[in-house]
């Protein structure tokens, strides 16, 4: 079972990568956001991976994540949340890769509305994610903490963000655009909340 690859990058395409890795080349889907982190052809990468095989037969597809953390959280969408298969547990960590802390965090307090007003997850996705992670979290990530390389903000950034845009008076709505805005605008750099906040109100 492949759980790790080291090596360069070959190419990059919609959703996926060619990694060269001991003179053989996979290709690895990852998530929007990691894919444009990863860095372009010839750069040095490293990601931890999970094999996926379909249920009724074909060939099995790697799935890559930026950290332990990101690999830890597809798992518990993909083994625990109903009718979730590898990819669509890859779409749901896209969204939940904005800050891993605050959404570890909403599902634990089942924190319907940050999931819908953060992440962006419909109100009956937020409520199925809660009611199939809230027991499956508590460790997920816990030693990982805002210093894992896949988060692009420390513990609980984007939350407060989100409460502060709330308090001068911005709509949910386009409080959360701003916000994912800024994400992609960071592409994973850490920024505080201070920063955050400045930068979304750019937008607004």
């Amino acid at each position: 079972m492949i759980v790790y690859l080291r090596g360069t990058v070959l190419e990059k395409n919609e959703g996926a990568a060619v990694i060269e890795a001991g003179g053989i080349g996979y290709e690895v889907h990852l998530t929007p956001t990691a894919l444009l982190r990863l860095g372009g052809p010839g750069e040095p990468v490293e990601v931890f991976v999970s094999e996926s095989t379909p249920m009724y037969g074909g060939g099995t597809s790697l799935y890559g994540f930026l950290s332990r953390d990101e690999r830890q959280i597809f798992f518990c969408l993909r083994e625990h949340v109903p009718s979730t298969g590898a990819k669509k547990a890859l779409e749901y960590l896209e969204k939940a890769s904005r800050s891993l802390p605050d959404f570890r965090r909403a599902v634990l307090e089942t924190d319907v509305r940050m999931l819908s007003d953060v992440f962006g997850f419909t109100k009956k996705t937020a409520e199925r994610l809660v009611g199939a992670l809230k027991d499956k979290l508590g460790g997920a990530g816990a030693r990982g903490g805002a210093a894992s390389r896949g988060e692009p903000a420390a513990d609980g950034t984007m939350g407060r963000a989100m409460d502060a845009l709330a308090s001068l008076g911005y709509k949910s709505g386009e409080a959360r655009a701003a916000l994912q805005s800024v994400t992609a605008e960071l592409a994973g750099r850490r920024a505080g909340v201070e920063e955050i906040i400045r930068l979304a109100l750019k937008r607004l």
